[in-house]
């Protein structure tokens, strides 16, 4: 995964600029490293997936400028991710990334993993979701704290109207949510 994300930290400086809230597409292939004892990617493999095109994502759309510049980074709070099929080895498939919008804490995406429609039916464009997910995410200050979503907006620009995140998106993030305190979490076997 460590090479798969060097390559695409360099991809992505040369791929085609996206506003901020625009679908970012970023190309992948299985590889052998990606496979479990079944023959088809792991799942966790997709997680790892998803953090890179949402690096791609961000790459493109300026937003990691604008993080750098301010001494920003992103952190995952929670995610969930449904499958529908399975990717095979040296299978071709794109993860299409955007972000849905904003709660008062955090940013969520949504990213689906994608390959063309095949078959004397299909049309350009036509595309079939094998899995899709949703990561609700936060930005820290690398000097200590969160950044606000007031400071995040007035960095990166309005929010368009049109974005708005799913009310069954956030109800899943509150029924998710880790308690506050740190003290430990009772057990579920006890």
């Amino acid at each position: 995964m460590f090479f798969r994300t060097l390559l695409h930290s360099l991809l992505s400086r040369f791929g085609p600029r996206l506003g901020h809230y625009d679908v970012a597409r970023t190309r992948f292939i299985t590889l052998p490293t990606d496979q479990d004892i079944l023959r088809h990617m792991n799942n966790g493999v997709y997680l790892s997936i998803m953090d890179i095109a949402r690096f791609d994502m961000l790459h493109r759309t300026g937003i990691w400028a604008i993080f750098q510049a301010k001494g920003w980074y992103p952190v995952v709070v929670a995610e969930t991710i449904s499958f529908r099929k399975s990717l095979t080895l040296g299978q071709r498939f794109t993860v299409e990334s955007r972000i849905l919008g904003f709660d008062d804490k955090a940013v969520y995406v949504e990213q689906r993993f994608v390959r063309p429609v095949e078959g004397p039916d299909a049309r350009p464009g036509d595309v079939e979701v094998y899995a899709r997910g949703f990561i609700r995410g936060r930005f820290l200050k690398r000097t200590g704290g969160v950044v606000t979503i007031d400071e995040l907006t007035d960095a990166v620009g309005a929010v368009p109207a049109e974005v708005s995140v799913p009310d069954w998106l956030l109800e899943w993030s509150a029924d998710v949510a880790m308690p506050a305190t740190r003290a430990p979490a009772p057990s579920i076997w006890e």
